[in-house]
């Protein structure tokens, strides 16, 4: 717990640590006996809503179900580890990333990652996808 292996140095390192809150340990505090079935809950109610939405875009737009398929399959990766350890397991290290002042001092897991990267593909389709928004989606 907590001990790294430098992959990159002064770049990447994988740290094991477990996570009992959500992004930034939100909840991280709060009583298991509230926040397990609160994530759970959540968690699965919203992988069922992007799942069903997935299914209402038509095949051709490829990238918005590209995204909502990451989106889900976090959702559903951090999802596994919650019913399982009743915690999430984060393993990815960059905080020796700086962007000027500003340091990134969160540990994340790949399950994070496809959330993150989904959420920005689908926010990016829906600025500046013309036919995107004619169609409403």
């Amino acid at each position: 717990m907590g001990q790294s292996i430098v992959i990159l140095k002064n770049v990447l390192a994988i740290t094991y640590i477990d996570n009992p809150g959500a992004a930034f340990g939100f909840m991280a505090n709060t009583q298991p006996w509230i926040r397990i079935p609160f994530f759970i809950f959540i968690t699965f109610g919203a992988g069922l809503i992007v799942f069903a939405y997935q299914r209402l875009i038509p095949p051709e737009r490829y990238w918005q179900r590209f995204s909502l398929g990451l989106i889900w399959g976090g959702a559903m990766g951090n999802f596994i580890d919650r019913v399982f350890y009743r915690q999430v397991v984060d393993f990815i290290d960059v905080e020796k990333i700086s962007f000027g002042n500003y340091h990134f001092p969160y540990i994340f897991n790949i399950a994070d990652s496809c959330i993150t990267v989904g959420l920005t593909v689908l926010i990016v389709i829906s600025l500046f996808d013309k036919t995107a928004k004619s169609e409403g989606l």
